[in-house]
């Protein structure tokens, strides 16, 4: 597969960056200190290329659900239809990611990419995926279906007028996901990757690492090829935010991070497209050690920590307030 299918990234407006920081610094010690609410306020106004940044006023979360044939070996406590019963409830505006969403005035879209039932979306790669640990997570066409709908859902948020995106996640097995994809790029052994998931006992721990030591196993000679590796032991989810999160950079669009799988297509994103890092903030920090590694290799440093695994962007929404209080205090101390 060609590498080259990723638009190239521009960087953020440095010059923005540096305005912000030196305006405030030339206001002490009469000015507000905020701490690290200014490096948030300066990476904003890099990215609108202006000083200060306009106030955000239509943040979107797009959360990309898929179901993961490796769920069905026992690695996650949780039943498989939960992935669906999530889903719907999204749709109609349950769930702690819409009660985040509303508390931030922020909006989300919930695409259907891979979930295991009838399709009621227009955006769907397939049922499921394969069971990663001994067969590919799709065909070359899913595979390219995937990198389709994630541009194009990226372009549509875009062209709908989106001045911040959070990328999200939700389905049954995304951490495993996760972990094999970093362990796989980043050469970690299975048993310093798989975090706790959730409500996993001791023998699904185990179930767990011996999914991702035999998906790594499978992909040993393919990590120079990402394309590949990705196409074998990820998901149709996991390409599709890929896709989203570079096609997003390419038109210039900040996005916020959530959780382990959103970070770590984010990180294959940077590989495959350099420069999308410029357009990231990471919202919070999960348990996942693969979340952490990918984190770290990026340089991002979460504005929470508060061990929220809910997915479907409810982390980096329960972050939004912050980023747009930033954003308005530095306007107002520079007005």
């Amino acid at each position: 597969m060609d590498d080259a299918t990723f638009e190239s990234v521009s960087a953020p407006d440095e010059q923005s960056r540096e305005a912000v920081v030196s305006a405030l610094a030339q206001l002490q010690p009469m000015g507000a200190g905020i701490g690290r609410l200014t490096e948030v306020a300066a990476w904003l106004a890099a990215c609108q290329g202006q000083v200060p940044a306009a106030a955000l006023q239509r943040c979107r979360a797009v959360v990309f659900a898929g179901d993961h044939g490796v769920a069905r070996l026992g690695v996650s406590s949780l039943p498989l239809e939960l992935s669906v019963q999530r889903a719907e409830a999204l749709l109609v505006g349950g769930g702690v990611a819409n009660v985040a969403a509303r508390e931030a005035g922020a909006s989300i879209r919930v695409v259907d990419v891979s979930l295991d039932h009838e399709a009621w979306g227009e955006e769907r790669v397939s049922r499921s995926s394969g069971s990663i640990d001994r067969e590919d997570a799709m065909s070359p066409e899913q595979f390219a279906r995937a990198l389709e709908i994630g541009r194009r859902v990226a372009d549509e948020e875009i062209d709908g007028g989106a001045d911040l995106l959070i990328p999200g996640d939700l389905g049954v097995a995304t951490t495993t996901v996760a972990a094999a994809v970093m362990g796989a790029f980043t050469r970690t052994e299975p048993v310093a990757i798989v975090g706790p998931g959730v409500g996993v006992s001791d023998e699904m721990w185990k179930v767990k690492v011996a999914a991702i030591r035999d998906a790594m196993f499978r992909v040993r000679g393919q990590v120079s090829t990402p394309l590949d590796t990705l196409r074998m032991i990820s998901s149709p989810d996991f390409v599709a935010l890929v896709a989203f999160i570079a096609q997003a950079a390419a038109r210039r669009t900040p996005m916020l991070l959530d959780g382990a799988l959103v970070t770590a297509a984010a990180y294959v994103a940077e590989m495959l497209a350099p420069g999308v890092r410029g357009w990231l903030w990471a919202g919070q920090l999960t348990p996942e050690p693969s979340q952490l590694i990918a984190l770290q290799a990026m340089d991002l440093t979460p504005l929470l920590a508060l061990d929220m695994t809910a997915g479907q962007a409810t982390g980096a929404l329960t972050a939004l307030p912050l980023v747009k209080a930033a954003a308005e205090m530095v306007a107002e101390q520079l007005a």
